[in-house]
């Protein structure tokens, strides 16, 4: 773009931003912040402002939290229209056309798309009708549950045991509600930190009295007369009443209403390239559409250029500042986005913290601490070189492993700080589940190298 196009743009050029949340908001504020004096659209299928989600699977369910009280704070005023309630349900590139839910259309020069990810439902719909099953992504989700956790119910069931469905459990037990929890895998976390690390997790749940059933499905949610849910049947034909079903099956990505665009958008999300500019069909990059937080693809330098689809809170700021800066500046002067994926979880009265992408190790190392005493450290290896850590109430580590994973340094660890226990002196397998097998439990998803490839099967059966 020529340079007085780009000052025209920054003047008053249009830009729409479709997802009204963590990633909507903070490009909004850094556009205005970086110049950017145009017209500013955002998009919501929500009706509320953009708040906070963390919160809700923590401080909301323990009560310790206003579900409506999460608002994002503000960093500065934005100055656009909000068109909240209203879910964008189509894309034409060619007239730079969104196409709203109510029948309108927004025009844009330049296109955010952050429409992260929502909760994947329960399969059978009649089921999942049922009162007294939840789903937990929405301040509504949030607020529904925790209303019927107030209540005092007899049981709380929770399908799947990836992080949320742990949160989930963690807040009950703290409640001193029953809870129990399925997971097909043989462990809680597996598909995000591993079977090693996944084995400490159900020790966890257990000693704090969680029902943890691994290695089932569930087959059935039976309801009584009135319509409420009642019992849990699972695949090893145990039958177990519960009032409270929390349905955690991990999340989907919002894309669908990309069909027919000619973007290369599928149910991994939408591929873009390290500057954040999402790439069509073809595999072609595109000018004037951008992609940040949940529901981007994007190649990272440390992690063999694959595309990585992150679901991490830090990752959906740092891209959407970038794809704002990168949207009313040429080429020159873009940045990439090169963030360190990094999560956190609190549950069980434990900090449980990773830097990197434990998925990608196909070995693991406790290099500090004991699993014993669940206050460790693990570094994950692929291909002779560290390429993620984690922690359990041990953070002061994952600077140092940081650093090393951004240098590129080798696995197995050798450093002299290493712990000399004798688990500690040798890699083990982390035991992740076949990545072709359905899992919920990834926080960080390695998918290719393909901006094109957006083949993705779930399925609900196994549940």
């Amino acid at each position: 773009m020529a340079a007085e196009d780009m000052d025209r743009l920054r003047r008053t050029g249009r830009i729409a931003i479709v997802g009204a949340s963590l990633a909507g908001l903070r490009a909004a504020e850094t556009l205005r912040a970086e110049g950017f004096a145009g017209e500013l659209t955002l998009i919501g299928d929500e009706p509320y402002e953009p708040y906070d989600r963390p919160p809700l699977s923590k401080a909301v369910l323990l009560g310790r939290a206003d579900p409506h009280r999460t608002e994002l704070p503000r960093r500065r005023e934005v100055d656009a229209k909000w068109r909240l309630g209203t879910a964008a349900t189509g894309l034409d590139l060619t007239a730079g056309r969104v196409r709203l839910s109510d029948g309108d259309e927004v025009e844009y020069d330049r296109l955010l798309i952050a429409t992260g990810v929502r909760a994947r439902p329960w399969p059978k719909e009649s089921e999942a009708r049922l009162d007294g099953v939840f789903l937990l992504r929405t301040r509504d989700d949030a607020a529904g549950l925790h209303q019927r956790l107030r209540a005092g119910p007899r049981r709380v069931f929770v399908i799947g045991a990836g992080f949320a469905g742990c949160e989930v459990a963690s807040a009950c037990r703290e409640q001193g509600i029953e809870v129990t929890v399925a997971e097909r895998a043989g462990a809680p976390l597996v598909g995000a930190l591993g079977g090693v690390v996944g084995a400490v997790a159900a020790e966890l749940m257990r000693e704090h009295g969680v029902d943890l059933r691994t290695r089932v499905t569930v087959t059935a949610l039976e309801g009584d007369a009135a319509g409420r849910v009642r019992a849990v049947h699972l695949s090893d034909e145990s039958v177990v009443e519960a009032d409270v079903v929390v349905v955690s099956l991990g999340s989907q990505r919002n894309t669908e209403w990309l069909n027919g665009s000619g973007l290369g958008a599928g149910p991994r999300g939408i591929a873009c390239d390290a500057g954040c500019r999402a790439f069509d069909f073809r595999g072609i990059v595109t000018d004037d559409v951008f992609v940040a937080g949940d529901v981007a693809r994007s190649p990272h330098a440390l992690f063999e250029y694959q595309f990585l689809s992150l679901e991490h809170w830090g990752n959906a700021v740092a891209q959407a500042e970038t794809a704002a800066h990168n949207m009313i500046c040429d080429g020159t002067d873009r940045r990439p986005h090169l963030w360190m994926p990094a999560f956190w979880s609190s549950q069980f009265g434990v900090n449980i913290k990773s830097v990197g992408v434990p998925p990608m190790g196909e070995e693991l190392m406790i290099t500090q601490g004991s699993t014993a005493e669940r206050r460790f450290v693990g570094v994950y290896g692929h291909k002779g070189r560290v390429v993620a850590a984690v922690s359990f109430d041990n953070t002061r580590w994952l600077e140092f492993y940081q650093r090393a994973i951004e240098r590129g340094a080798p696995f197995p660890v050798e450093y002299p700080t290493l712990d000399r226990r004798p688990e500690n002196r040798h890699p083990v397998p982390a035991d992740f589940p076949d990545p072709s097998l359905p899992t919920h439990g990834p926080m960080v998803t390695l998918s290719g190298y393909s901006p094109a490839d957006t083949q993705l099967v779930f399925h609900p059966a196994r549940h």
